[in-house]
């Protein structure tokens, strides 16, 4: 039967245009059910405790530091391992300039700037590199700057720390969780806007270009060089402004949060969550910061031995992620959208329609 049938998608539009192809909601629905959600998230901290609020704001900073990364990984396919150095960069600068007296909005814009410049520093080097060699030299980068956090005392505290104030606009103190809530989802709905209408412009197609394959992008006038570089500023610009948000939340900051292991962290982030998908990074949010509180309550059901064993969390972020790997690549984001599907297909859905294509290779492309 046609996908086009109407029993089977009520919702199926024909564009017509340009304008309508490059619309940010589809149809009503898409109006309906983010309104919906937006108007939870304003109500939120009125229906939720001081607890799962501050469980919620840790979802959004992520969602912003996700953003960053999938706009790299996702849509530009260039790999990161080095990416919570960004994020490290981000929160030294909001942490420093914010102790010297400058109110939020200027230190927010310095961390963003400084972080973007210095992805624009290993973006340049990385230009020549690419899959495996380019993640190990992310990685390099990262510990060049944990090293350089820990080592540079006189500015960052060196290992002893650097504590942050609360963040100050114009006078107003944000000192309670819930206004600094409400700064997180206005930062995490800019970013968001911002990143759906770079990749419906001519900059965020030649991102997926790249990604699909550099050859192909090349011989149709793109700049390899330019477009990488950029990309990796404005992934590193978001993980500055989230990891200047993630400083004002702790409210203490160290080297060691922001090694290798939290750079893994959001690399799992946006590959459970579903690379080269907007929803993705937060869904990817929420699965980082639910699942150890899952683990936590697990342990107390399961037999001392296990529950007790360390190293529990990364033994299940492993089998969660080889699971994601083998049987959704698409991530918890692609999930849906089957499941969307077929829901939206019954009873008229054909055998075999989630089944996985041949994945072709550049190399197989070439021929």
């Amino acid at each position: 039967m046609s996908p086009c049938h109407p029993l089977i998608d009520m919702r199926f539009i024909f564009k017509t245009d340009y304008a309508q192809d490059i619309r940010l909601a589809k149809h009503g629905g898409h109006v309906f059910w983010y309104s919906l959600m937006l108007l939870f998230l304003l109500a939120a901290p009125w229906l939720i405790d001081e607890y799962w609020l501050a469980q919620l704001t840790f979802i959004l900073i992520y969602g912003v530091a996700g953003l960053g990364l999938m706009l790299l990984a996702g849509f530009t396919g260039q790999f990161s391992l080095g990416h919570a150095a960004f994020l490290g960069v981000g929160a030294y600068t909001q942490a420093v300039f914010t102790n010297m007296g400058l109110p939020f909005p200027l230190a927010l814009a310095l961390a963003a700037g400084i972080s973007a410049a210095v992805g624009v520093v290993v973006g340049l080097p990385a230009l020549r590199l690419k899959g495996i060699y380019l993640g190990i030299a992310t990685i390099a980068f990262g510990f060049i700057v944990e090293e350089g956090f820990a080592r540079w005392e006189s500015v960052t505290g060196g290992n002893s720390g650097l504590s942050v104030k609360s963040p100050e606009i114009f006078g107003w103190v944000l000192s309670s969780a819930a206004e600094f809530y409400m700064l997180c989802l206005l930062i995490a709905i800019a970013a968001t806007l911002g990143i759906l209408n770079l990749l419906r412009s001519s900059t965020g197609r030649a991102f997926v270009a790249i990604r699909d394959s550099e050859i192909s992008a090349q011989s149709m006038g793109i700049n390899l060089a330019r477009y990488k570089t950029l990309s990796f500023a404005i992934s590193a610009a978001l993980a500055g402004v989230a990891g200047a948000l993630y400083a004002h939340k702790l409210r203490f900051i160290s080297p060691d949060q922001f090694n290798i292991l939290q750079s893994i962290d959001l690399l799992l982030m946006v590959v459970i969550g579903g690379l080269g998908s907007v929803h993705g990074a937060y869904l990817g949010a929420i699965f980082l910061i639910s699942m150890p509180q899952l683990i936590a309550l697990s342990k107390d059901h399961l037999p001392s031995f296990i529950g007790q064993a360390p190293g529990l969390q990364g033994l299940v972020y492993g089998l969660v992620l080889i699971g994601f790997v083998l049987f959704e690549p698409m991530g918890l984001y692609g999930r849906w959208l089957k499941i969307r599907t077929y829901l939206q297909s019954f009873p008229f859905y054909r055998k075999g329609m989630f089944k996985r294509q041949k994945s072709f290779q550049k190399s197989d492309r070439l021929r």
